[in-house]
């Protein structure tokens, strides 16, 4: 009877858990189990712990989760070796995959499985072409196959002997529909504000975007319509939080947000995959982070790029503007707001991301081409 593939599937945050979803429903005839959110359990998977337990960012961060993240690399590791899965497909988290994956290749069983031909498959290239490039001999000591997103980042890994193949941005497949769609002139306009989708960051952001609807309500916006897209994660913080707003937000979920997205005005969004999405759907918006202050300290004597937003970094030019650290006050995310109202600078900023557009797109949807090379691999003999 021909063998059954079986992938153990880890992703470590919201937008792997999109991606995971599509890659399950992409391999209707494959076994899946492991770690995954609210878009992967709809897929079919049942996951061994929610995935909060492990979406954590920075270093003091990280520090502060570290029994919870060793006793769930201690988990993981275990389940794996008693699936005894065909491959090991991690999605971004590389902190957290990487300590997974070691402790199985050191474990007994874990070495035999490895022998028997246990594969260990990463989606999601860490950006060491910004900040230590080092990582990438460490991944190609851990990972058998790298799946990247741009195929300027292969070369990096290649010359370490690491498979890589390059399959597209996920978030591109299935936005460009929404590209310049006309926004409705009928209703307030909206301002979508995203604090993140990890708790540590929405505590932080949260409140800094509690006392800009608060100054843009005072200084005349008062006709415009404030948008919160949730997400599993973070929920029911949110809505504790906003229920003591004097400007209350409406609450969306997250599977309904590109449809907000498309009728934006202008987003204040959290550094991270909401401002790609934004800018493939050609959505003015400005990014803001807060971060501890160790964890940004150490990251302004390691970063090698000027930016921190995808669309800038790819462009090499500020699009979006940026307030990270100190820089991210009220006052100065109310001024960035005034002036994307000017009808020229939305049109030069809108210009600028569909400069963009060819960046993105691989030779077909990122999930399918995954699930196609993962369809590929030798089975475990049993």
């Amino acid at each position: 009877m021909k063998h059954r593939l079986k992938i153990f599937i880890i992703a470590g945050e919201v937008s792997g858990d999109v991606l995971g979803a599509k890659i399950m429903r992409e391999m209707p005839d494959t076994e899946f189990i492991g770690v995954g959110g609210e878009n992967m359990a709809q897929a079919g998977l049942k996951s061994i712990f929610p995935i909060s337990d492990i979406a954590v960012m920075g270093v003091a961060e990280v520090v502060a989760s570290a029994r919870t993240l060793t006793n769930r690399i201690r988990r993981t590791a275990d389940a794996i070796v008693a699936a005894r899965p065909d491959i090991v497909l991690t999605i971004d988290a590389p902190g957290f995959a990487r300590g997974v994956i070691r402790r199985v290749r050191r474990s007994r069983a874990g070495r035999e499985l490895v022998a028997s031909g246990l594969r260990f498959h990463h989606v999601v290239a860490p950006q060491v072409w910004a900040w230590r490039p080092g990582r990438a001999k460490k991944y190609a000591a851990v990972f058998d196959r790298l799946y990247s997103f741009f195929e300027f980042e292969r070369p990096f890994f290649t010359k370490y002997g690491l498979d890589t193949v390059a399959v597209g941005h996920p978030i591109a497949d299935g936005l460009g529909k929404y590209k310049d769609v006309p926004r409705p002139t009928n209703m307030p306009k909206i301002i979508t504000l995203v604090p993140g989708s990890r708790m540590a960051e929405v505590r932080k952001l949260l409140p800094l975007m509690r006392q800009t609807v608060d100054m843009l309500v005072s200084c005349g916006y008062r006709d415009y319509q404030f948008v919160i897209p949730t997400v599993e994660t973070t929920d029911a913080f949110i809505r504790q939080d906003v229920a003591h707003w004097a400007v209350k937000p409406m609450l969306v979920p997250a599977s309904e947000r590109y449809d907000w997205y498309a009728k934006t005005y202008i987003a204040i969004v959290a550094s991270g995959t909401v401002s790609a999405e934004l800018a493939i759907m050609h959505i003015p918006a400005i990014v803001v982070y807060k971060m501890n202050p160790i964890t940004m300290w150490l990251a302004r004597r390691v970063i090698r790029v000027r930016w921190v937003s995808l669309i800038n970094i790819l462009l090499n030019k500020c699009v979006y503007p940026e307030l990270l650290g100190p820089m991210a006050t009220p006052e100065n995310i109310v001024g960035c707001v005034r002036e994307l109202s000017t009808p020229r600078c939305r049109t030069d900023m809108i210009r600028a991301l569909g400069d963009g557009d060819v960046l993105w797109h691989g030779n077909d949807r990122p999930a399918a081409l995954i699930a196609r090379d993962l369809g590929t691999v030798r089975r475990l003999s049993k």
